[in-house]
């Protein structure tokens, strides 16, 4: 399926489109970009069948969202869609290996979950991100699903202290309600760490909250990549109007 996102626009001189990966070559690209944004620059400990390539179970699963360079056709971002009649069919959600999500049961019907989120250092703009939700926008309206959700990364080089500070200034005005709240299965050991360390909100957390996302409950911490992941939900019918209408462009 391809998406109706190709509204150019020049980030650093480039013109890039948004698409559902129609090939094996636009997914193994995206695979790669994967492997050089975690594996090279974020030091994440990967587990891959294939050298520079970063593939799991869900890959197959899953639609994979691409940023493409207009001029060299090249992968310059990407987004991994998890629907739910995939999810059911490979046994779970890759959050579900993260966190305890028996309160999301009763809307798992509609849930897709988006992950492996990353861009080109070349290409990271809030232009190409605003092309990228453009793209997820426009799949949640044409599958009519209701609910997004995926897990926000926190670097865990100081030791989890900007972690546990950021939990504590979110929490305190985008918590979930009570019936979609989680639990992580390794948690980030808040009450042992500096949650007074000041902070500046992440700019992809921050997009999600402004677009009208809440956080599902305390981080857990992810050994593999060394971050602390912090589930949040995003309900279509809550997005903010002024992003709805942005995005759906």
């Amino acid at each position: 399926m391809y998406l109706d996102s190709n509204h150019g626009f020049n980030a650093r001189r480039k013109k890039l489109t948004v698409t559902l990966a129609s090939n094996p070559d636009q997914i193994r690209a995206a695979q790669a970009l994967r492997y050089k944004v975690f594996a090279e620059e974020m030091q994440a400990k990967l587990n891959c069948k294939e050298p520079g390539i970063d593939q799991d179970l869900f890959d197959a699963y899953c639609e994979h969202l691409v940023a493409l360079d207009e001029e060299s056709g090249e992968v310059v971002g990407t987004y991994r869609i998890l629907p739910p009649h995939q999810a059911r069919k490979v046994g779970s959600y890759y959050s579900d290996t993260e966190f305890d999500l028996t309160r999301l049961q009763h809307i798992r019907s509609q849930l897709v979950e988006l992950g492996r989120t990353c861009v080109h250092p070349n290409y990271r703009s809030g232009a190409t991100i605003a092309l990228l939700w453009n793209g997820l926008t426009q799949y949640m309206l044409k599958n009519n699903y209701q609910y997004m959700m995926g897990c926000a990364s926190v670097s865990l080089n100081d030791g989890g202290h900007s972690a546990a500070s950021l939990y504590r200034k979110i929490s305190t005005e985008s918590m979930a309600p009570i019936e979609w709240r989680v639990f992580p299965r390794c948690p980030l050991p808040i009450n042992a760490l500096d949650s007074k360390v000041e902070i500046e909100t992440p700019a992809l957390i921050k997009g999600y909250l402004r677009a009208g996302a809440v956080v599902c409950g305390e981080p857990a911490w992810d050994p593999d990549f060394n971050t602390a992941d912090f589930l949040m939900l995003l309900p279509t019918q809550f997005i903010n109007k002024r992003y709805s209408s942005h995005f759906a462009r």
